[in-house]
């Protein structure tokens, strides 16, 4: 070959290189599976190797009294927080089989935990007043701190959650009702998939990604039992984290922390990875 030759065979790589830059790195997705779409597709992009196996699968709460009649007394309430898609996905579904239509919202102001929750309530109509510089509970609570005395707060969210938001607003004067708007819990029809991949060589992942403390405490599980921690068989793997609450968690059970959002979104997290990979 040609010095030439070599020249641009060797260029024609480098962009291959720039515009796939997770080519041959296999990346394990987690997310529930409704959900998976839109990280395992932008991986993909990336040149990755996707490979999807849910650790967390969304469910109804047993019982929707709660929400419902929160739903039905919204003229009480000066805010609303949503701190996922998840409970905007919920909250819709009982507004419109309650019939409660979206102009007996228009009184509330809104605080939404990141960007994917502020678009889900601007898709419904909705008008988001507080979105915090950081995507986690601390942060929504720093942005409330001065508007909150007084007010009541519903806060529709999982089952099991952070008590952050509703024991600091409630420091700050506020009267905060938390109602549960949907429940997360561990796929069983996941552990045998995840447990071959993990033992095969060939096909065991480069990177696992997580995208809340309930991934990988169910992914745990899955791997290793309820009450385990981690396992030789996940000593060659990557961790990625989709940010600071997420990375703690996986520290507390074992897990190394090899990757970590700049910013706590999906795009982050697939950023991070990229640079990982590239460094």
């Amino acid at each position: 070959m040609s010095s030439r030759a070599a020249t641009g065979s060797a260029a024609r790589a480098g962009l291959r290189k720039r515009q796939r830059p997770l080519s041959g790195v296999r990346v394990l997705v987690g997310r529930a599976r409704h959900q998976a779409g839109g990280l395992s597709s932008g991986l993909r992009k990336l040149g990755a190797n996707v490979i999807e196996i849910p650790f967390i699968e969304i469910r109804k709460p047993r019982s929707y009294r709660p929400l419902d009649s929160a739903l039905k007394n919204l003229a009480e309430y000066d805010w609303l927080i949503l701190t996922s898609v998840n409970g905007v996905e919920a909250v819709w579904d009982r507004l419109k089989k309650l019939r409660i239509r979206s102009r007996e919202l228009a009184h509330l102001k809104v605080a939404a935990i990141g960007p994917a929750t502020k678009k889900a309530l601007e898709q419904r109509g909705l008008h988001v007043d507080v979105v915090p510089k950081e995507y986690v509970a601390e942060s929504v609570v720093e942005r409330l701190r001065h508007r909150i005395a007084g007010k009541r707060v519903l806060l529709a969210r999982a089952k099991v959650a952070r008590d952050v938001i509703p024991r600091e607003l409630r420091r700050l004067g506020a009267q905060v009702d938390v109602v549960e708007a949907y429940e997360t819990v561990v796929p069983q029809g996941s552990r045998t998939r995840l447990r071959a991949l993990l033992k095969n060589p060939k096909r065991q992942p480069h990177v696992v990604t997580f995208t809340s403390s309930s991934t990988v405490r169910n992914f745990i599980a899955l791997v290793a039992g309820k009450n385990a921690r981690a396992t030789q068989e996940l000593d060659d793997i990557r961790f990625a984290s989709i940010g600071p609450v997420t990375s703690s968690t996986l520290r507390e059970l074992g897990l190394r922390v090899d990757v970590e959002a700049k910013e706590y979104t999906i795009p982050g997290i697939m950023a991070a990875i990229v640079r990982s990979a590239n460094p």
